[in-house]
């Protein structure tokens, strides 16, 4: 199983982050080892003071698929998650000025959420779905999928063109605005049309 990301997929984050507007998706990879253990809190490693959580639409490829179509998409997935990329930032924007890739920053041990996976079917339109990240009961990102610079069918179209999908991966879509920092003791909590799909304590 191996989890792709796109970096840079909603506007409003690109502008908050002062990144340039990609002309093609932003795609990096986690380790299987970044993945949470479900029920397990959050630890922030010693290595960064400057730890964001980053909430996201998640896609599980359910067959294998290279070169996929964007018309044929659809048929790979049947199945629909909130999760989130944790990033050191200070990391990252250290490797960022040099030029180097982002896996220390965004690969660690824990840095990949994965809430509940909800039925595709249960919605009218992938490409019209409400989300958000509470933490300490207060509203820190909203998102929908139609703000999306590449829809997730085309997400799919695009990376399989560079990496063959198989079954069990998993698509991280992108974040939108209020990425933010997080401490010891802070709870968070996500929800996919009002639907709770993960709950996290921060240590």
């Amino acid at each position: 199983m191996k989890i792709i990301c796109i970096g840079r997929n909603y506007t409003a984050h690109i502008n908050e982050l002062e990144n340039e507007k990609p002309e093609e998706p932003v795609v990096f990879i986690k380790p299987d080892s970044s993945v949470l253990p479900k029920q397990q809190d959050f630890y922030i490693p010693e290595f960064s003071n400057d730890v964001h959580y980053e909430v996201e639409v998640l896609v599980k490829i359910k067959k294998v698929g290279k070169h996929i179509s964007k018309e044929f998409a659809p048929t790979y997935y049947d199945e629909v998650g909130l999760g989130i990329d944790f990033t050191a930032r200070d990391l990252q924007s250290k490797l960022k000025e040099k030029g180097l890739p982002w896996e220390k920053a965004k690969g660690f041990d824990g840095a990949a959420v994965i809430g509940e996976w909800l039925p595709k079917k249960d919605f009218k339109d992938i490409n019209d779905l409400n989300f958000k990240l509470v933490k300490n009961n207060e509203i820190v990102q909203e998102g929908n999928t139609s703000l999306m610079l590449w829809k997730i069918d085309e997400i799919i179209a695009y990376v399989s063109t560079f990496f063959m999908l198989k079954k069990g991966d998993i698509i991280f879509t992108g974040t939108p605005a209020g990425v933010g920092k997080i401490s010891p003791n802070d709870y968070l909590s996500g929800s996919l049309e009002d639907k709770e799909l993960f709950t996290l304590k921060i240590k």
